[in-house]
C-alpha cells in the first residue's frame, strides 16, 4: 500500500541552534498523556518541566469537568441567576467554541454538557459503570429543547457568563487542543522554536530537528479497520493535527454503536457513517474543536463547512465493511 506524505506549503529554512539537543518529557494530564520534544540547551530542561507543567495545570483548574473545584464545575453547579467572572484562559476557550458552534449550525456545542453526562460520557455516572442506562427518548428531547447554548450570555467586555439554570458546560472537545497551544507559546516564550508537543494523540510542531528534518508523525487511523487510502504521515512544520473519531469511548445500544460524538441537535450519538474526521490547522484548540463539528456534520455539510472555511480536512467513512476517505481542497494541496 502506498504511503502518502503531508507537506505544508511553507517551509522555514532555520535550523535549530548547534548548541541545541533533544529534549523529551512528558507525563499525566488530562486523564491523558502528554509529551513534548524540543532541541534546547543542554542545560533547559528543569526550566522547560517547570514551565510546561504549569501551562497543563492552568488548564485543568479552569476547565476541567472532572475536578469539582475547577472554574468550570463551579460554574456547573451554581444557581440560576449568577453572573460569574471568567478567567483569561476559560473566556478564550468558551468564546471561541461559541463562535464555531454558530458557524456549524448548531453541530457543535459547548453548552451540551447535560447531554453529554446523560450519555455517560461526562464525569460521573459514566457508560462503562454497573449501575449506567442510556437515556430515555423524552429525557433526550427535554434537554434538546432547553436550548442550553441560547440561555447562556456573555458579556465579553466583563468577561463574565450568566449562568441561566442547569446549563453545562463542557470543552472536553476542546480545551485539550489550546492546551497543546498553550504549550508551543509557552517553549516560544522562552526562545525555542523547534518543537513537537503533543496531549492524547493532538500534535502541534514547529521549526526542525538537528538534521533539519521537520517533525514527522503518522495521522491517526481508525483501529481495526485499516486506513482505507493508506498510511499517511505529515510534517508538523507550523502546523497542528487533531482527529475526532467514533471509536475512541462508544458502548452498544439498540444494537448499534453509541458513539461519545454526539449531535446536539438530535441529542444522540452521531450515526453518519464518518469513522473519524482529521483536521489540520495553525492551532491545535482550532483543529480540536472542527474536527468534532465536522465529524456532526457528516460528509456532506462537513465538507461543504471545511471548504468555505479552507480547512484541510480528511474524513474517514465507513462503507461496505472498510472505509472511504473524502478530502477538503486544502488537504488535497498539502499531499506530495
Amino acid at each position: 500500500m502506498r504511503r502518502r506524505v503531508l507537506v505544508p506549503l511553507a517551509i522555514g529554512p532555520a535550523l535549530p541552534p548547534r548548541t541545541s539537543v533533544l529534549h523529551e518529557l512528558g507525563g499525566a494530564t488530562m486523564g491523558t498523556s502528554w509529551s513534548a520534544r524540543v532541541m534546547a540547551p543542554p542545560d533547559a530542561r528543569p526550566s522547560m518541566a517547570d514551565a510546561l507543567q504549569r501551562q497543563l495545570d492552568l488548564v485543568v483548574a479552569q476547565m476541567s469537568h472532572w475536578e469539582r473545584d475547577s472554574n468550570l464545575s463551579r460554574f456547573n453547579s451554581a444557581p440560576a441567576g449568577n453572573w460569574h467572572r471568567l478567567p483569561d484562559a476559560f473566556f478564550t476557550v468558551l468564546s471561541y467554541a461559541l463562535e464555531v458552534a454558530e458557524d456549524s449550525g448548531g453541530a457543535y456545542d459547548p453548552c451540551a454538557g447535560a447531554l453529554v453526562n446523560a450519555w455517560g460520557f461526562g464525569a460521573r455516572q459514566r457508560y462503562n459503570e454497573a449501575n449506567f442506562y442510556a437515556p430515555l427518548p423524552a429525557a433526550v428531547q427535554a434537554i434538546v429543547a432547553r436550548a442550553d447554548r441560547q440561555r447562556l450570555q456573555l458579556d465579553r467586555a466583563s468577561r463574565r457568563a450568566l449562568q441561566a439554570g442547569g446549563v453545562q458546560i463542557d470543552l472536553s472537545s476542546v480545551a485539550k487542543g489550546y492546551a497543546v497551544d498553550l504549550l508551543a507559546r509557552c517553549l516560544e516564550a522562552q526562545g525555542l522554536f523547534h518543537y513537537l508537543v503533543e496531549i492524547g494523540g493532538e500534535l502541534r510542531g514547529a521549526g526542525t530537528k538537528a538534521d533539519g528534518q521537520p517533525w514527522w508523525v503518522a495521522l491517526e487511523g481508525v483501529p481495526g479497520a485499516g486506513d482505507g487510502a493508506g498510511p499517511t504521515t505529515v510534517a508538523l512544520h507550523g502546523l497542528a493535527v487533531a482527529t475526532s473519531g467514533d471509536y475512541r469511548r462508544y458502548f452498544e445500544h439498540g444494537g448499534r454503536r453509541a458513539s461519545h460524538t454526539l449531535d446536539p441537535r438530535s441529542g444522540a450519538p452521531i450515526r453518519n457513517d464518518v469513522a473519524s474526521v482529521t483536521v489540520l490547522h495553525a492551532e491545535c484548540m482550532a483543529a480540536d474543536a472542527l474536527s468534532t463539528a465536522l465529524s456532526v456534520l457528516g460528509p456532506e455539510e462537513g465538507l461543504a463547512l471545511a471548504e468555505r472555511r479552507k480547512l484541510a480536512a480528511r474524513f474517514l467513512l465507513r462503507h461496505e465493511g472498510g472505509l472511504r476517505e473524502v478530502v477538503s481542497s486544502a488537504y488535497q494541496e498539502l499531499l506530495q
